[in-house]
């Protein structure tokens, strides 16, 4: 902390207090009698309030508020670090008659002293975030407690964005939505809640963006202007509230900044990046070899093969069937050997069944949820009835990732956690006063509710990296709270078989992207229901650009492989997830982009450009990493669309063809094309055509290098793609920065990292050289290139450790 002098970390003040006596039901904080300061931490207490102000950093500042009693303890889920300090360069405090202010290098608090309200402004001195009413509360009569409420000014052009899996348009402006996470089987548009509880939003004003996360686990409610258009509100059942503001000022900084706070992620391994085939459910072992069989037999890439409740003893969890699976070891080491990964799913709910040993291991040491009078919670899944793990309590966790021991040992490479909202047939979800451990913060199911499934993630995480030796977990969940992100990949639950959820699949994606967890994908096809060829083909196209990519189907709605929909089809599916394979090296190094500096792999157009009014409203068009812009085709029967193409100039993947931005376009896309358009200046890495991740020894590494007008720098990066040697340097990370003018290209490469890559060098292919070379130069000494008048490309091999190359 800086800012003032090293010996006065506490400051106090004392203030006469005016009595305002409120007789209506809601309760709002009275003027200041006095306040202190502690380092970062400032205190300001009226009669029957405390709020707690935490200058974290330069662009955030935390807020919390107590009523008649202490602050609660400060403990949370989404914060991995809870005793997080400030590390903000300068924090400055003082006061006028009216206000308390709080001020860093970046921005500036003001607080009135009449009734704690406040207003956040940059140093441009714009107001970013102003109380309306503010802090209030009102008694929850039923349950005890405090409902806490945030009432905020909302300016006509203020935009608001991210907020988890909402199925809802992009922009949240005019919505009034809530977190509370459900199984909303075949959920559509607007459906409300829905199966994920992020509470964190993006709120754009004049061009500005800031965000907000209310870091509270009850049910909590979000109102963008519905109830009135001159106000939004966020509020929760209970708890705190607690929230921290969060300035950019761009929109992707604020998401960056938010995933720091709540933990990066880690990188996967690259198989996980692969194409998955799933199924409700792939039995017997019969059924499982010859789908894989077929995926080798038609050449069409695929590294992951889920299995589905059906390979389960009676859906007993950490169990096989033994008629269906009699030696799964055997069978998933023959997979193995011909580059497929297995996946099996494990449900939070386990059999009551005094034989078995999970049951008997949970009952014997109190590992299950109990009722609020003591006796154990029992409820209907997919076994019957079943007893619930308390994922809140660490204990709990420790022995569920023990479980893991025999399903590692038979091979497993991934576990796919469902039904953990926690979901049952019964009621829906746990009761409410259902009692949890909430690792030393005894609480009722309404305050754990919207984090069991992200605990139960976590478990499963730990369990895998603690029987898995050096290789990398994968995890896929369903529910999750802020902060999944380090623990799990997600999917956004089931979904339909229409183009209605082909749109609504690409709206969740970039929303969950923004909301810090960008490693998601669908239910390529739909789960409920049987897609066309051309609504398959569609969905596919579209997923090859989303993080996780997965087809998955309920199997009485019919077969969702990619051969099912006719060779004409299959043609054209094969070719898009081929194209997967050869991205790779692209999206991983995305991946490592997410993962080292929180940047969120997917991009909608508000994130590109918050100056122009027309990405506020676009919701088709999204980026994915740094340089590609796709968006997707969503009706039937179509051969093209309009399209928006943001700021900046951009190639068309297909043609080459170079477009300028902030205008809309009309795109040809037939089946077998999904308008996609490189940014000017990209450098793309491309793997050759495999079957699977590791299938073939990559002997060079081709790079499409689009030229640009100014200095650009790209990021590759490469590692083993499954072990955990990066973190001793085993990675080769290369950055490349481009230089162009209208006579000549030059490319500087340095290398950095000891991880020695197969390919002896690149195959350059240069896109947009719009002069005629007379040379190419490759640290001082010519070397040969080749011209292609049907592709206008120039294409020239090179060593992989070169410095310079210059076209001229």
């Amino acid at each position: 902390m800086a800012g003032t002098q090293p010996d006065e970390s506490i400051f106090e003040g004392n203030y006469m207090e005016k009595f305002d006596d409120r007789k209506d039901s809601e309760f709002y904080p009275n003027q200041v009698i006095n306040w202190k300061r502690k380092d970062w931490k400032f205190y300001f207490d009226s009669r029957d309030t405390t709020l707690e102000v935490s200058v974290l950093g330069d662009f955030i500042i935390r807020f919390r508020y107590s009523v008649y009693e202490n602050m609660e303890d400060d403990f949370s889920y989404a914060i991995p670090n809870p005793t997080i300090s400030s590390n903000a360069s300068e924090i400055i405090f003082s006061e006028t008659d009216d206000l308390f202010i709080i001020s860093t290098v970046q921005i500036k608090c003001l607080i009135q002293k009449s009734d704690l309200r406040h207003k956040i402004v940059n140093n441009e001195n714009q107001t970013l975030f102003e109380n309306e009413k503010g802090y209030h509360w009102r008694e929850e009569k039923n349950h005890g407690g405090y409902i806490v409420l945030s009432t905020n000014k909302l300016e006509k052009d203020d935009q608001f964005f991210a907020l988890g899996d909402k199925p809802c348009r992009l922009n949240l402006k005019g919505k009034k939505l809530q977190l509370w996470g459900v199984d909303h089987y075949g959920y559509g548009s607007d459906s409300d809640p829905v199966y994920k509880n992020v509470p964190f939003f993006i709120g754009i004003r004049k061009s500005k963006a800031f965000g907000v996360f209310f870091d509270n686990t009850f049910r909590s409610f979000f109102d963008f202007g519905k109830e009135r258009d001159n106000a939004y509100s966020f509020w929760a059942h209970g708890g705190e509230m607690n929230y921290y503001f969060i300035y950019g000022p761009t929109a992707s900084e604020v998401t960056e900044k938010y995933t720091v706070l709540t933990g990066k992620p880690q990188l996967p391994p690259m198989w996980s990046l692969g194409y998955h085939q799933s199924k409700w459910s792939y039995y017997p072992e019969t059924v499982v070899r010859e789908l894989a069989e077929t995926f080798r037999s038609k050449k069409i890439p695929c590294d992951v093969i889920h299995l589905d409740i059906d390979y389960m003893d009676g859906y007993r969890c950490f169990t096989w069937d033994n008629e269906r699976f009699p030696n799964p070891k055997s069978m998933i080491s023959d997979l193995n050997s011909d580059g497929f990964k297995i996946i099996t799913i494990i449900d939070p709910g386990i059999k009551i069944d005094k034989d078995y040993w999970v049951y008997k291991q949970g009952l014997d040491n109190q590992y299950f949820c109990k009722r609020s009078d003591g006796p154990l919670f029992r409820g209907s899944v997919w076994p019957g009835l079943c007893y619930f793990p308390d994922f809140t309590n660490p204990k709990v966790r420790n022995w569920w990732s023990s479980l893991f021991e025999g399903l590692i040992d038979d091979g497993v490479d991934g576990i796919w956690n469902d039904m953990n909202e926690p979901a049952v047939f019964e009621e829906g979800t746990f009761p409410l006063d259902i009692r949890h451990d909430y690792d030393g913060h005894p609480c009722s199911h309404r305050k754990a509710h919207n984090v069991y499934g992200m605990q139960m993630a976590r478990a499963t995480t730990e369990g895998q990296r603690r029987f898995l030796d050096n290789k990398r977990p994968f995890t896929i969940t369903r529910s999750a709270y802020a902060g999944v992100q380090r623990y799990s990949s997600v999917w956004t639950g089931d979904n339909v078989a229409s183009w209605e959820h082909l749109r609504i699949a690409n709206v969740q994606c970039q929303r969950l992207s923004a909301s810090g967890i960008s490693f998601a994908g669908s239910d390529i096809g739909g789960f409920i229901d049987s897609p066309d060829g051309e609504l398959y083909t569609r969905w596919i196209q579209l997923g090859v650009f989303h993080p996780f990519f997965r087809t998955h189907s309920s199997g009485d709605h019919g077969d969702k492989e990619p051969w099912t929909f006719g060779s004409s089809y299959e043609r054209i599916i094969r070719r898009y997830i081929e194209l997967r394979y050869e991205l790779l090296p692209y999206i991983y190094s995305t991946f490592w982009k997410y993962v080292t500096y929180a940047t969120p792999m997917l991009k909608s157009l508000f994130m590109i450009d918050e100056q122009d009014p027309e990405c506020m409203f676009r919701e088709d068009e999204f980026m994915l990493g740094e340089d590609f812009l796709i968006c997707p085709i969503t009706e039937p029967g179509v051969n093209g669309r309009k399209m928006y193409i943001p700021k900046g100039s951009w190639f068309n993947f297909w043609t080459d063809e170079l477009v300028s931005g902030r205008q809309e376009i009309w795109v040809d896309a037939p089946l077998s094309k999904i308008p996609v358009f490189v940014k000017r200046g990209a450098v793309i890495p491309i793997y050759p055509k495999m079957q699977y991740v590791g299938e073939k020894e990559i002997f060079e590494l081709t790079l499409h290098i689009y030229t640009c007008e100014s200095e650009v720098e790209n990021t590759i990066y490469e590692d083993s793609g499954d072990s955990y040697d990066f973190q001793n340097g085993q990675y080769r990370l290369m950055k490349l920065f481009s230089k162009g003018t209208d006579k000549s290209f030059e490319l500087n490469q340095v290398v950095d990292g000891e991880f020695e890559a197969s390919y002896p060098q690149y195959r350059l292919v240069f896109h947009g050289i719009e002069f005629k070379p007379s040379d190419l130069k490759v640290d001082g000494e010519k070397i040969d290139y080749h011209y292609h008048e049907k592709k206008k490309t120039y294409e020239a091999w090179v060593n992989k450790d070169f410095n310079q190359l210059v076209f001229s």
